[in-house]
């Protein structure tokens, strides 16, 4: 019998035939499920789905299909497997908490971040989403090759155009035999600026690609800690970045506090994490927590950690990121297929490979217009010759007995080719009018030129380049946003965050409703005299600008607040946004407690720039301390600034050095100056000393430093009345008197509402009412009197109305001889030229609040 067959028969030992097997099996693996590939992005599953549904014309435009449909085209054409791998991969895709830049828009219950199953497919509803168009734009255009499918009877794309760099903008994730690849999303215009970066400069290194790039940016939001993993990352395509989930602590009833969790790790189940917390609290190993929530609804997420009454909030906090998945690491390991061969990349390899090949799609759709547009040329030669031979042209038509004959005289005739013959043998009677002549003419020319610019592309590698990067920044401005993920140094390492971000001019601005931006410098464009400003900032009705800055990225901001804390930030952990923006809430980025607001915001890099701080509360008491005591770390949750009593607020503070004086005014209308150097210095968790003496139902409105007599003061009251007094007339006297009357006040003219330093030609004051109505006037305006005058009508109220707010502002800057100026204008930052009944964009004249 084996002689028989012995032709067939083959000795092969077992343990030679499973390793030829395995490896086989391996690198199909490899190849064919578990790794993206370089170019798009995109597993071979991904991929077929994302082309399936552009086969069936599941446009944005388009009606939803029925997610069956698109799962049975994709098993039936080119995806062999099961149906419910091929279903998870899509509805994957339209999950935005899985994807940064979700590729499929779905329809119906697609899972959620709780760990919910999506509906089943005879349920659910799929088309694609703009951002996928951009992968798949110019797919008919030979931008890439096609291959067979597993049976050979249709064709797909080997890869798709991908016109961004989907790898990293979405990232990837996959187990193979022997390798993974873990590939984190990012900020799409980061990625785009870096590539264009690279374009631009070929020999870019990974620290510049770093510059562009910050980190990740995950769907989920969050705050990445620490800056080694990210730049390990970058340089060799492995890192280990630590996540944290974005929480701050809210005040409640009963002098409680709970700490309100908003955003949390990528990848991280909401509801396996909650029950953990709970049984964490159950096993006695997370102590200080009361209650636990889950109160997130279609506003987005938010999870109560309600805390007993003696717990530290900042303690239980840590222990919640160290015992549970409120903090996470999310090892990076980038690997993708180069070639179909399996490489850990850099950042910089991976944008080098993906422009490669943009290269290659823009010159094969070049390429493919070239060939269609000399095809139709050729033709349209054929109808011209044709047109100016008309008559000859129809009666050799009309002698030749059938269409073959009267294709070959054609030719034979006019020195046609077959196809510019037949084009004529087909041409309708009506193209021989003088108008159809003349779009033929017209339609030669256009596309004589379009052959023209396309052969100089195809000639030119600049411009094929030049073609990239203005795709990549229409895709930008279409679709880039800001960024989730916030990224903050850990303790210690702050020098590493600016090795990496270049120290440039900030605008830094605060409204009075509490919203916080920053934005570069040169986002305002330098302007000539008489310029009609930018878009200005959107902010709610009502609410102004009430501190701003111009600053740098390696600078602190200190905010001192109503309860007399003091909370420290770098600048560029402030958000960065753009100039129209209306900011991210204060209490999203600092830990305040319920009425707590800020008062004072001053600016610093060395603690250097005075000899101390001076501090006034409403009670009148005054302290100065040495500034150099608040360079010190500070806690999250902030440390005291000054000892206040219960019924005390902090309300200014500013920078002092010796020489200057110091006057507060009050809100009956008492003022007093004093010489600084009677405030003796004090430690800073001190309570100070008494400034001014208040009579009865009396609070200090307003502490302000005098360094010389050339400015004055001006007051507001409630009902609208103000004036300008000058500094000279407040005659220094002891600390902690009773002053002087600053102004009368009385039932007409009501209490003093607002106080300001202003210098005259120097400053503007802009005044809002409760009632929204806001006037912007010039200081000189406003008559100056003594001290014991009661004012002049300043703005006129309404019935019921009265003064809320004052806030100043620099007068219009001077302009250079040729009519342009580099300093900003209040239009350029807030884009207001004139205020109207509208309270939005209204800045003070610097960050403490009023000061000189």
């Amino acid at each position: 019998m084996l002689d028989t067959f012995s032709g067939n028969i083959r000795p092969h030992s077992i343990e030679d035939e499973i390793k030829d097997s395995f490896l086989s099996y391996a690198m199909s693996v490899i190849v064919s499920r578990a790794l993206p590939d370089v170019r798009d992005g995109l597993k071979p599953v991904h991929r077929r789905v994302l082309y399936a549904m552009h086969d069936l014309g599941l446009q944005p435009n388009r009606p939803y299909r029925k997610s069956a449909t698109v799962v049975g085209e994709v098993i039936g054409k080119y995806h062999p497997h099961g149906d419910s791998a091929v279903y998870d991969t899509l509805t994957r895709l339209a999950q935005n908490f899985s994807m940064r830049y979700p590729l499929v828009d779905g329809q119906g219950n697609f899972g959620s971040v709780d760990g919910d199953p999506p509906a089943a497919m005879r349920y659910t509803e799929a088309r694609l989403t703009r951002m996928a168009t951009e992968m798949l734009r110019d797919i008919s255009s030979d931008t890439v090759n096609f291959v067979p499918n597993f049976d050979e009877s249709q064709r797909q794309p080997e890869v798709l155009p991908a016109r961004y760099p989907n790898l990293l903008v979405n990232g990837s994730d996959g187990i193979a035999v022997g390798m993974a690849t873990k590939i984190p999303p990012h900020n799409l215009g980061e990625v785009i600026d870096a590539t264009v970066a690279l374009i631009d400069d070929p020999e870019l290194d990974d620290e510049d690609v770093a510059r562009h790039i910050k980190g990740p940016d995950f769907p989920t939001g969050g705050v990445i800690v620490g800056l080694r993993g990210i730049k390990d990352a970058v340089t060799t395509g492995r890192g280990s970045v630590r996540v944290q989930a974005r929480a701050h602590t809210e005040q409640i009833k009963g002098n409680r506090t709970q700490i309100v969790v908003t955003e949390i790790p990528y990848q991280v189940n909401k509801s396996y994490l909650l029950q953990k917390i709970a049984e964490l609290v159950k096993e006695r190993k997370l102590d200080g927590i009361s209650d636990l929530r889950d109160e997130s609804d279609r506003n987005g997420m938010r999870i109560v950690v309600e805390l007993k009454r003696e717990a530290i909030p900042k303690v239980v906090l840590n222990n919640l990121y160290k015992h549970t998945q409120m903090q996470q690491s999310f090892g990076v390991n980038l690997v993708a297929l180069v070639g179909g061969v399996p490489k850990t990349l850099s950042y910089r390899e991976v944008l080098k490979h993906y422009v490669a090949h943009q290269f290659e799609v823009v010159t094969r759709r070049t390429r493919y217009e070239l060939e269609r547009a000399q095809a139709r040329a050729h033709i349209l030669e054929g109808l011209l010759i044709a047109l100016l031979n008309l008559d000859e042209v129809v009666a050799t038509i009309r002698r030749s007995r059938s269409v073959e004959t009267a294709r070959n005289n054609l030719m034979k005739n006019f020195k046609l080719s077959e196809r510019q013959a037949q084009a004529i043998l087909d041409l309708r009677l009506q193209r021989l009018t003088a108008m159809e002549r003349q779009k033929v003419e017209q339609e030669h020319k256009d596309l004589r030129e379009k052959i023209e610019y396309l052969e100089s592309v195809l000639a030119d590698e600049g411009l094929v380049y030049g073609i990239i990067k203005d795709e990549l920044a229409e895709v930008r401005a279409a679709y880039a946003d800001e960024r989730r993920t916030a990224i903050t140094a850990e303790e210690g390492v702050d020098f590493e965050i600016e090795d990496l971000i270049a120290e440039e001019e900030m605008v830094i601005s605060i409204s009075n409703g509490g919203y916080l931006k920053s934005v570069p410098v040169n986002t305002f464009r330098k302007q000539g005299r008489g310029g009609i400003g930018v878009a200005g900032m959107e902010l709610k009705e009502g609410d102004y600008i009430d501190h701003l800055f111009i600053t740098t990225t390696h600078h602190y901001m200190l905010f001192f607040t109503n309860r007399g804390k003091v909370y420290r930030l770098k600048v560029h952990q402030l958000p960065r946004m753009g100039r129209t923006a209306k900011g991210r809430h204060i209490a999203n980025l600092l830990p305040f407690a319920q009425g707590e607001r800020i008062q004072t915001v001053i600016a610093t890099k060395e603690f250097d720039e005075a000899a101390y701080l001076l501090f006034a509360t409403k009670n009148g008491i005054v302290k100065k301390t040495n500034f150099l005591e608040y360079n010190t770390p500070l806690k999250a949750d902030g440390i005291i600034a000054i000892n206040l009593a219960d019924d005390d607020e902090l309300i200014s503070v500013r920078e002092v050095s010796e020489g200057a004086d110091v006057i507060m005014v009050s809100r009956n209308g008492k003022g007093i100056r004093f010489k600084q150097s009677d405030a003796r210095p004090m430690g800073r968790a001190t309570a100070g000393v008494k400034g001014l003496t208040l009579g009865k139902d009396d609070v200090v409105l307003s502490m302000d430093v005098v360094n010389d007599d050339a400015a004055d003061l001006f007051m507001i009251t409630e009902k609208g009345f103000g004036k300008r007094t000058a500094l000279s007339q407040f005659r220094p006297q002891g600390r902690g008197g009773q002053g002087v009357i600053a102004l009368k006040t009385d039932g007409e003219r009501g209490k003093l509402k607002g106080v300001r330093v202003v210098r005259p030609g120097l400053h503007e004051l802009v005044i809002v009412s409760n009632f929204g109505t806001t006037i912007r006037i010039d200081a000189d305006s406003v008559s100056q009197q003594g001290r014991a005058a009661q004012g002049v009508r300043v703005m006129n109220l309404r019935s019921g109305d009265s003064v809320s707010a004052l806030a100043k502002v620099a007068a219009s800057r001077s302009a250079d001889a040729d009519g342009a100026t580099d300093e900003l204008s209040l239009e350029e930052i807030t884009g207001e030229e004139e205020i109207n009944d509208s309270a939005a964009g209204l800045p003070e004249a610097n960050g403490s609040g009023g000061g000189e």
